[in-house]
């Protein structure tokens, strides 16, 4: 981290005393990483990150007062700070909550803190972060529910199918990349690109394919069988 970069700046919320403070003396330990306070439950959490001001509130589900859905969708009405979520649960109506309450980051809190630095990173620079044992339920999910509305919209107007013909070779290349669940600097990594220019392709993808977010763009992929192989 060079003189000009300040520290990825986070607060904490989990009712657990002990998980709490493992979270903050992991995160602590990062040079890149700055705990700004803790709290334990989502009323405190959303009072702490409306003082202090955070990049990033990594709040659990499960809390008192106000669980940390609750919270993320009074955070996210005030500011633009950006939420993961962590949760004990492998629920999909957690991830989905999560999702639509606007969190950028589901993690389970059996992740290594590793990992939890890494969501910590990836979730402050801008990207989307699912926990890769839910990422597939997801995707499921998603493609379900995407296809149900079209079929019902056929029924009652066909429509042209939709196509990947928009997309450059290369917005496919990095689609197919997304579909696996990498993020922008492990698909930067296996197609021998900056991660920056992962984004830039990534939003183009989503221009061009009216998509909201990530999220729906994995489902597309999946859908049309835009998926690469496997990291090894």
């Amino acid at each position: 981290m060079t003189g000009a970069e300040r520290p990825t700046r986070v607060v904490l919320a989990d009712d657990e005393p002990l998980m709490l403070a493992g979270l903050a003396a992991i995160l602590d330990a990062q040079p890149d990483i700055e705990v700004l306070g803790t709290a334990a439950d989502g009323r405190q959490a959303v009072d702490l990150v409306a003082r202090t001001q955070p990049d990033v509130a990594c709040l659990d589900i499960e809390m008192p007062v106000m669980n940390g859905i609750e919270a993320t969708r009074e955070i996210l009405s005030r500011q633009e700070t950006q939420v993961v979520m962590l949760t004990t649960f492998r629920r999909e109506d957690y991830l989905v909550d999560s999702l639509q309450a606007g969190a950028s980051g589901f993690l389970l809190k059996t992740a290594t803190p590793e990992q939890l630095a890494e969501s910590i990173r990836t979730v402050a620079s801008g990207e989307a972060l699912l926990a890769p044992e839910m990422t597939q339920a997801l995707i499921r999910r998603t493609v379900h529910a995407e296809s149900a509305a079209q079929d019902s919209a056929t029924q009652s107007s066909p429509a042209r199918d939709s196509t990947v013909e928009p997309l450059s070779q290369r917005e496919r290349d990095v689609l197919a990349q997304a579909a696996l669940g990498l993020s922008n600097s492990e698909i930067g990594e296996r197609l021998f690109i900056g991660a920056e220019t992962v984004k830039t392709h990534m939003s183009r993808v989503l221009a061009k394919l009216q998509l909201r977010n990530r999220v729906q763009a994995v489902a597309y992929a999946h859908r049309q069988g835009i998926v690469a192989d496997s990291p090894e």
